[in-house]
């Protein structure tokens, strides 16, 4: 492998690229709406090792399987009356099911970490729904970083995290949302919880399955739950309305920064540009990050999730 990864255009010639090198065994990197995930066939132990490899991630943590369709999610895992609700609802889209693993369903015993369960995701990207249908293939795709470090939203971030461990990127521009997906587990008797908040709300959740119902077992079910990740690799300092003289201030709304989020408060504005900032702010000079208050409605969620284990690095 060469010392930079070999950039795909987003066309037919490079989504077909993508699907051969996956066929093959050799994860790509890949744009989704949410965040560039690293991709390889969820049925090969081998090719799902090079993930774990690639990203030095710990071997407990489960991989989403990112599928076509409804069809595709069926034979990999049971779904009931409230995820077939729930995916008529939100896939294609940022929405990440806990479901029961099927019986004999073909993915490699790393994807699910030795869980009883697997995560599924039906994924809105043109590119990627391009190359889950041209490679005919479930996709284990984490997001295409190192393990514990900033989410990638552009080819660009892939190649200085990943480098020379990735074979190759298919470039698709920025990412969209910028923020992973929210990850919901169904459990027994109609209970359901948010284990990573995202795009989804839980409030638009809860409209379609009543009130969550958490459980006190706090087991690693899902990407993302870590509590030390996305991590800029500096200390990060959370709600600062003025950055200290060796803080590099990420800002948002009235609280300009070195980088802002979104000048205007827009929250979606501000999840696109999250990773993007903590990717500068670890880039910059200063030794420390400061990032401005924001708020906890709607998507803001999902944006102090990943703020407060970013701090936690």
């Amino acid at each position: 492998m060469s010392d930079k990864p070999q950039l795909l255009a987003p066309d037919t010639t490079g989504i077909a690229q993508a699907a051969a090198l996956l066929c093959a065994g050799t994860p790509v990197a890949l744009p989704t709406e949410t965040v560039y995930g690293l991709a390889a066939r969820a049925d090969q132990p081998q090719a799902v090792a090079a993930i774990y490899r690639a990203k030095g991630r710990p071997e407990f943590n489960p991989l989403i399987v990112h599928v076509p369709d409804l069809a595709a999610a069926r034979a990999l895992a049971v779904l009931d009356d409230r995820a077939e609700a729930v995916t008529a609802a939100f896939w294609p889209g940022a929405l990440t099911l806990v479901l029961p693993l099927r019986p004999g369903a073909d993915v490699a015993p790393a994807v699910t970490a030795g869980l009883p369960t697997i995560a599924l995701r039906c994924p809105a990207h043109p590119l990627m729904r391009a190359v889950l249908r041209e490679s005919s293939l479930p996709l284990a795709a984490p997001s295409a970083n190192r393990s514990g470090g900033v989410s990638p939203t552009s080819a660009a971030h892939v190649a200085a995290s990943l480098g020379d461990r990735v074979a190759a990127i298919l470039d698709g521009g920025p990412c969209d949302q910028g923020v992973e997906s929210t990850i919901i587990a169904l459990r027994a008797e109609g209970h359901w919880q948010v284990l990573r908040h995202g795009p989804v709300t839980q409030d638009a959740l809860a409209a379609l399955l009543g009130p969550p119902v958490p459980v006190a077992d706090q087991r690693i079910e899902a990407p993302g739950q870590l509590a030390s990740h996305y991590s800029p690799g500096k200390p990060l300092r959370l709600d600062a309305v003025t950055a200290r003289r060796d803080e590099y201030l990420i800002g948002f709304g009235p609280v300009a920064g070195a980088i802002t989020l979104s000048a205007s408060g827009d929250l979606a504005e501000a999840a696109a540009n999250l990773y993007a900032a903590l990717h500068a702010a670890a880039a910059a000079p200063q030794p420390r990050v400061a990032a401005a208050p924001i708020p906890a409605e709607g998507i803001g969620a999902a944006i102090n999730d990943r703020l407060r284990r970013a701090a936690a690095g």
